[in-house]
């Protein structure tokens, strides 16, 4: 595995390892972005930050990453509605930072931009 793909497959791990354990420390966050036509909005952050923290884990090794990578996908097009949600709520503020309607349109795309990235990490 080349260096660039070493250090892309290591920065993957870290963002899900990470924004997984930040659905439990910071569930807040999360759930306003739950569309209310959403059931059981604690259960869905809770098993989304579960997953990430699973598939985050299945990346470290060979003979379990291709099923996080197409996890990581399924999981990345299952967030669309949250991503479309935050443009409908647009303004508002998460945390400390001011989500605009711009931001929450740049962050939908993303997703493809994300799904791309892990798929790059499927065969290695």
């Amino acid at each position: 595995m080349s260096k660039l793909k070493q250090i892309s497959l290591f920065l993957l791990i870290a963002l899900y390892l990470v924004g997984g354990a930040n659905h439990f420390a910071n569930p807040d966050g999360y759930l306003k972005l739950i569309p209310p036509y959403l059931p059981f909005p604690k259960l869905l952050n809770l098993l989304a930050g579960f997953f990430e923290l699973l598939f985050g884990l299945m990346l470290i090794f060979k003979t379990t990453r291709k099923y996080a990578v197409y996890g990581i996908i399924l999981m990345l097009v299952a967030f669309i509605p949250a991503h479309i949600y935050m443009i409908q709520i647009a303004p508002f503020m998460l945390g400390k930072w001011l989500v605009t309607k711009t931001v929450a349109w740049i962050r939908l795309p993303l997703q493809a931009v994300l799904i791309a990235w892990a798929f790059w990490h499927r065969e290695n």
